[in-house]
C-alpha cells in the first residue's frame, strides 16, 4: 500500500510513540476496504509499539486508532490517504502519546469538558479545509476520551450523504445533530461547547499591554508584517479569525518566487511556523469590530475585548464574492458553494454550474469535469476573462458548454437542496432555466473593510487606500496585501506589502517618538 519512501518517513515518525497504540480495522471483499487492510497492516509492521486486531464496527471500512493506555478513540471511515494521510499520522502520534501542540490552558479546557462527544466529520479527500478540521478533534479525542471522532469520506458512504443531505464539506455532526459546516479550529469548537469559554478570553485579552505594532489580519501579509516588526524589536501582536486566511483554502500554487510548486496548507503551516521564531503574540479565532484612534488606537473584538497599540496595521484579507440573488443563502451549502476542490467530489456524477468567467472560474470547470457529469460556465460579461490557455483546456472537455452575456437571477430548490438556476440572456432579455444539483460561485474577492466604514478612506470598491509607505488616510494605521486597493491579488504580492507596511509602521513610531520628545523639551 505504502511505497518505500513513505515506509521509511513514517518509521521515523513512529518512533516517537511513548505508549501502546492498537488499530481496529472493520473490513469487507471491497477494494477500499482491503486497501485499508494493506494499509493497517503496512502501519503496524513499522513499530513494535502498534497493534492490530479485527472487528466489527458501526461502518466498513473503517480503522479505530485506540490508546491502551488512555481508551481515547480516533476513526477513519474510508481511506485516508490524499490530505487525510497526515491527520492519520497525527492521529497515531497522539494516541502514542507524543506531545500535541496547544496551549497547556487550552489542553486543560479540553481535558476538563463534562459529558460526551461523539463527533462525526463528512470529508472529501480533495478537501484542503477538511483535514483541519479532522485533526482539531481528532487531538480532542486524544486528550478526552469522553470524546470521539470519525472521520468519514463523503464519496465512500454516499448513502450517509444523501440521507443526511450533505453538499459541503467539512460537515460536522456532534451526538448525531448538525454542528458546524466549513473550517472550525480547536478554540471555535471550544467556544461552542463552553459558553463561558468566549468570555474568559476576552477578559484574558482585556489585560494585555499595549504593543507597538498591532496587525490584524493572519494571512500572508499579516504573517510578513508581524515578522517584520519583531524583527525591529518591537512589541508585535496578531489578532485574526484565523491563521492563513484564504490561502488555506488554495490548491496550488506554482507563482510563488524560489518554491517551484507548494499547496495552501502547506504554505500557512510554514507561514505560522515563521512567526513563531519570533516575539509575536498570536491572538486567533478573534475578529475585529471597530477601530478608535486617541492617544492609543483602540481595537475593539466582537468577543467584547479591546486591545490597544501606538499603531495599527490591516491585513484582514479579502472572502469570495456572493451572486445577492434570491436563494444564494438560502441553499448556501445545500448546493450553493464556493470551493470546487472541497465540495466537488460531493456532486460525482451530476450536473452543476461555475458563476465566472476568469481563472478562477474556468479553472474551476476544468476540475469539475473530471468529477461530475456536466459543467456549466455562466459569463456575465460578453467573452471570457481566463487566460486562453485555461479557455482552450476547457474547450477541448466535451461535458463543458459555456455561455456568456448571462446573468443569474435566481437559485432555485425544492427547500432541501437546489435543483437549478434562472439567468436572463443580456443580449435578447429572455430568461432561462438550467436543472443543476450544484452552482460554484467564482466571481472574485471582496475586501473584508467594512467595519472600517467612516473611519478610514476606502475606494467604491471598498478596499483600503493606502500610499507607497502602506499608510493610510489615518496616521499610524497602515494596510496590507488583499484588502487594499494594490493593482493585484497576489500572495507574493501580498508579502511585499506587508514587509512595506510594516517599516512604514516602524519609520512612523521612530518619527511620532522624535516628535514627542521634540515637544517634551
Amino acid at each position: 500500500m505504502l511505497d518505500t519512501n513513505v515506509k521509511n518517513q513514517l518509521t521515523t515518525y513512529l518512533q516517537n510513540l511513548k505508549r501502546p497504540v492498537e488499530l481496529v480495522v472493520s473490513v469487507d471483499d471491497s477494494p477500499k476496504a482491503q486497501e485499508l487492510k494493506s494499509l493497517a497492516n503496512d502501519i503496524a509492521g513499522l513499530s513494535n509499539l502498534v497493534s492490530l486486531t479485527e472487528s466489527a464496527g458501526e461502518r466498513t471500512p473503517s480503522m479505530t486508532v485506540t490508546s491502551k493506555d488512555t481508551h481515547s478513540q480516533i476513526t477513519f471511515a474510508g481511506l485516508p490517504m490524499g490530505h487525510e494521510f497526515t491527520s492519520l499520522v497525527l492521529a497515531l502520534l497522539h494516541s502514542g502519546g507524543h506531545p500535541i501542540k496547544l496551549d497547556q490552558d487550552v489542553i486543560a479546557q479540553i481535558r476538563d469538558l463534562p459529558g460526551q462527544y461523539h463527533f462525526e466529520t463528512y470529508v472529501s479527500l480533495s478537501c484542503q479545509t477538511c483535514p483541519e478540521v479532522v485533526q482539531a478533534l481528532n487531538m480532542m479525542s486524544a486528550i478526552n476520551p469522553n470524546i470521539t471522532n470519525v472521520m468519514i469520506d463523503g464519496a465512500l458512504f454516499q448513502e450517509e450523504v444523501d440521507q443526511r443531505n450533505i453538499m459541503a464539506v467539512p460537515s460536522v455532526y456532534l451526538n448525531g445533530e448538525p454542528f458546524s459546516v466549513g473550517g472550525i479550529s480547536v478554540v471555535e469548537i471550544l467556544n461552542k461547547l463552553d459558553v463561558n469559554a468566549a468570555s474568559r478570553k476576552a477578559e484574558q485579552l482585556n489585560q494585555k499591554e499595549a504593543f507597538d505594532v498591532l496587525v490584524v489580519g493572519g494571512g500572508p501579509a499579516g504573517a510578513s508584517a508581524a515578522i517584520y516588526a519583531a524583527r525591529k524589536g518591537l512589541r508585535t501582536g496578531i489578532v485574526a479569525d484565523k491563521f492563513g486566511g484564504q490561502v488555506a483554502e488554495t490548491v496550488g500554487i506554482e507563482n510563488f518566487i524560489s518554491v517551484k510548486a507548494t499547496e495552501g496548507p502547506k504554505l500557512v503551516a510554514n507561514l505560522e511556523a515563521h512567526v513563531h521564531e519570533y516575539d509575536v503574540d498570536i491572538m486567533d479565532n478573534q475578529r475585529a469590530l471597530s477601530l478608535k484612534s486617541g492617544e492609543l488606537f483602540e481595537l475593539e473584538l466582537e468577543s467584547g475585548a479591546l486591545l490597544r497599540s501606538k499603531t495599527i496595521l490591516l491585513a484582514t484579507g479579502a472572502r469570495w464574492r456572493e451572486m445577492n440573488v434570491p436563494g444564494e443563502q438560502e441553499y448556501r451549502g445545500k448546493g450553493v458553494a464556493y470551493c470546487p476542490h472541497c465540495d466537488g467530489p460531493l456532486f460525482k456524477g451530476k450536473r452543476v454550474a461555475v458563476i465566472g468567467g476568469g481563472n478562477s472560474g474556468i479553472e474551476a470547470a476544468i476540475d469539475l469535469a473530471n468529477i461530475v457529469e456536466h459543467v456549466t460556465v455562466l459569463e456575465f460579461d460578453s467573452k471570457l476573462r481566463a487566460d486562453e490557455v485555461l479557455q482552450r483546456k476547457a474547450a477541448s472537455m466535451g461535458n463543458i458548454d459555456i455561455i456568456t452575456q448571462a446573468m443569474t437571477t435566481e437559485v432555485t430548490g425544492d427547500g432541501t437542496r437546489v435543483n437549478g438556476l434562472n439567468y436572463t440572456d443580456r443580449t435578447t432579455g429572455e430568461s432561462h432555466h438550467v436543472e443543476l444539483a450544484g452552482i460554484f460561485v467564482q466571481i472574485g474577492l471582496v475586501p473584508n473593510a467594512e467595519w472600517l466604514k467612516g473611519t478610514i478612506e476606502q475606494t467604491n470598491r471598498g478596499e483600503i487606500i493606502v500610499d507607497a509607505k502602506g499608510e493610510t488616510s489615518l496616521p499610524g494605521v497602515f494596510a496590507a496585501g488583499d484588502v487594499t486597493n494594490s493593482a493585484y491579488k497576489q500572495i507574493i504580492i501580498a508579502m511585499g506589502s506587508g514587509a512595506t507596511a510594516s517599516l512604514g509602521a516602524f519609520d512612523y513610531l521612530i518619527r511620532h517618538s522624535e516628535e514627542s520628545s521634540e515637544k517634551a523639551a
